[in-house]
């Protein structure tokens, strides 16, 4: 996804969010009103990094494909091509999925 349309400033990610679960484990089907808020994503984007104060860019460590735990109310959502993303700081993601 090297292409993706936008591109994020400083130390924002865009990520692309886990399906959230259809059933339950027992096989109960869920309606979109109780479906969890997914907490696991896929990085398309990322920004060049947090700029210091005295203008220096401090890099980046996630980079594009990163799978990433964030919490269920990071990031603002945006809609791009009919798909749901979130953008955020790259503060907001806990850790990334090995």
């Amino acid at each position: 996804m090297a292409d993706f349309k936008i591109k994020p400033l400083a130390d924002r990610v865009i990520v692309k969010p886990k399906e959230a679960e259809e059933t339950t484990k027992g096989g109960i089907i869920l309606p979109d009103t109780a479906k969890e808020k997914p907490v696991e994503g896929t990085i398309v984007a990322v920004g060049a990094g947090k700029v210091t104060d005295d203008g220096k860019t401090i890099a980046m460590s996630l980079k594009v494909g990163d799978v990433v735990l964030y919490g269920k109310y990071s990031g603002t959502e945006v809609k791009i091509d009919g798909e749901e993303y979130l953008i955020m700081r790259e503060s907001d993601i806990y850790g990334i999925v090995k």
